[in-house]
């Protein structure tokens, strides 16, 4: 089966403790790790404001996980946040080679640097 590259945002409601955030996070990475998914990155953007309000609420906790796996992943792994309550919003994407190495390059810090290289 062909792996692809796929990247997916969840946002967590803004009511949970630290330990029930980590938990959440936790309960993710292992679904797509226990399903034979290789985790790329992941960064917490943390409490962020939402740009219009979901279930009454203004903030939200993002997460972002990039990953490698095979297409029928990401099907379980939406269902586990269709299930969870502490999922106010999700989205999966597929990965085109552009985006792979557009993040490549945001990890090794060289986004935005051509501008700051000209103005010198």
């Amino acid at each position: 089966m062909e792996l692809r590259n796929y990247e997916t945002v969840f946002i967590l409601t803004p009511v949970l403790s630290e330990q029930q955030t980590k938990d959440a996070v936790e309960k993710f990475k292992k679904v797509l790790t226990d399903n034979g998914a290789e985790i790329v990155n992941e960064e917490a953007w943390g409490i962020r404001k939402l740009a219009y309000p979901i279930q009454n609420k203004n903030t939200g906790f993002y997460q972002i996980f990039e990953f490698t796996a095979a297409p029928t992943i990401v099907a379980k792994l939406e269902l586990e946040y269709k299930r969870d309550e502490k999922v106010i919003r999700y989205l999966t994407t597929v990965l085109d080679k552009h985006a792979i190495e557009y993040n490549d390059r945001k990890r090794k810090g060289l986004v935005g640097k051509k501008q700051e290289a000209k103005a010198e």
